[in-house]
């Protein structure tokens, strides 16, 4: 159990948020004593290749595709045009917290299923809610801006093979538009009602999936780089044979893009990871002057689930390796 979860057992909350001087240092706290209570057992699943690599977590221009280099795997996601008004229009690549929930929301419903059709509508809206994430005003239109990004791109992973070859899937993340329609005051919110992931990608998902605690998604929903390190947490660690020492340039490599001084993303990062430890509480990770130490650590759900679940891409690492 992490540091700020001993406290809260040890002293109990009120004392806890007591001996806090920040806003920070209260919600993260509050966070923490959030998940402590939480009994739901609800699963997300993302794809194991987001575990190693990100979106971006801020816009960037429309025409700028994303590169990402985690150990032994790129990602590139390229922008695409969708057609708005009778016109075609370029759109950037999908960013920020609601494109990482859209895109959890897809692969878990498409493994829950055995399907790459996923329904939309009623379905997704309620997910969304049950993440803290309203479907209402500003919120509904940046799920449907992101959701058009998600749309429009085309995505590439590379990868090193351990054999010292290389391997690559590309594809688009879905084959038709997930862009939701204006709500009608006469018929309610009138979503597209299915969405198909591509083959490729659905193939790539079952064969990689990662499962991770719903409860732990909605108590990070609005920190990207949180839901980032949560996720590889969540597949890295459990993995573990013995204490691992991740040094910061991996670690900026991973999760830093945007960042030119390391010691501005130093700060970001511990305050990130601060949020990830905080709804994994049986991760074991310092950190130390040279980066961090990863330990053997509980899942963050429960073994059983994982063992019917394959754990590891071929071909790659699971995670950087000391740097």
């Amino acid at each position: 159990m992490a540091e700020i979860h001993q406290l809260i057992v040890r002293n109990g909350l009120d004392a806890v948020r007591a001996a806090t001087t920040t806003a920070a240092e209260r919600a993260l706290v509050d966070v923490a004593a959030s998940i402590m209570a939480e009994e739901s057992e609800r699963l997300g699943i993302t794809y194991a290749g987001w575990c190693l690599t990100g979106l971006p977590h801020k816009r960037l221009p429309d025409d700028t595709p994303w590169q990402r280099k985690g150990h032994r795997l790129t990602l590139l996601v390229e922008p695409g045009y969708i057609r708005r008004h009778g016109e075609l229009m370029r759109i950037g690549v999908p960013y920020g917290s609601r494109a990482r929930l859209i895109l959890l929301y897809l692969q878990t419903r498409a493994i829950q299923t055995g399907s790459r059709e996923v329904e939309l509508g009623r379905s997704m809206r309620e997910w969304l809610d049950r993440m803290g994430v309203t479907s209402g005003g500003k919120t509904y239109q940046e799920v449907r801006n992101q959701a058009d990004r998600i749309s429009a791109c085309h995505m590439s992973f590379f990868w090193d093979d351990a054999g010292g070859g290389e391997g690559f899937m590309k594809s688009a993340l879905v084959t038709g538009g997930i862009r939701p329609h204006v709500a009608d005051p006469h018929q309610g919110d009138r979503w597209q009602d299915t969405v198909t992931l591509s083959s490729e990608y659905f193939t790539a998902l079952q064969a990689h999936p990662v499962p991770v605690w719903e409860p732990a998604l909605r108590e990070i929903n609005n920190r990207s780089m949180s839901l980032d390190i949560y996720v590889w947490l969540a597949y890295r660690l459990h993995a573990l044979a013995r204490p691992t020492a991740i040094g910061w340039d991996a670690i900026q490599d991973q999760f830093g893009a945007g960042f030119g001084a390391a010691r501005s993303f130093r700060q970001v990062f511990k305050e990130a990871l601060a949020f990830a430890l905080a709804v994994y509480p049986d991760a074991k990770v310092d950190t130390e002057v040279t980066g961090l130490i990863l330990y053997p650590s509980r899942p963050p759900i429960d073994r059983k689930t994982l063992v019917a679940l394959p754990q590891s891409l071929p071909g790659f690492c699971p995670g950087p390796t000391k740097g």
